[in-house]
């Protein structure tokens, strides 16, 4: 089955930054150490795995698991129609990975997203400029320990020229 040598290929190629890899779903999974994720994702988009699409990547925030939150990436193989997703646990306190931008162009924005919703900082990154919400806007408002009900600062209107 070609999930389950992708995997292992994987997991033998960076024995210190897989934790763990399974299939899920007809999705093949890499549980991921913080330190090994840039090495890895390097060779994810070179030859021979040619992970040439970075389709989506997103944080879910585990309030329950002591604040920590989780990184989760999809790939795409062209070549071998294959989806991978990489999974990475950020310690509470410690939400920063280096940024993919400079191998994917569209993680620009979406690690712009992840930082301005859940306050996930990206080391490298060209700007990490706000893209949903304005500047002065406090907090990460996906993150769980986020006020409901919580104010923001006014800004002011802008006069028509």
């Amino acid at each position: 089955m070609e999930e389950t040598r992708v995997l292992n290929e994987l997991r033998t190629r960076f024995p210190g930054a897989v934790r763990d890899a399974l299939s899920l779903a007809g999705d093949d999974v890499l549980l991921v150490e913080r330190e090994g994720f840039f090495r890895l994702a390097e060779a994810l988009k070179a030859a021979p795995l040619d992970y040439a699409l970075l389709l989506d990547l997103t944080c879910v925030d585990y309030l329950a698991r002591s604040g920590c939150l989780e990184m989760v990436y999809t790939f795409l193989s062209l070549g071998r129609n294959h989806r991978l997703r990489v999974k990475i646990t950020l310690p509470a306190g410690e939400a920063r990975l280096p940024s993919l931008a400079p191998l994917w162009k569209n993680a620009d924005w979406l690690e712009r997203e992840v930082h301005e919703m859940f306050g996930v900082d990206f080391e490298g990154h060209p700007g990490l400029r706000p893209l949903l919400l304005y500047e002065g806007f406090e907090g990460h408002p996906l993150r769980k320990d986020y006020p409901l009900r919580r104010r923001q600062p006014l800004i002011p209107l802008r006069e028509e020229p």
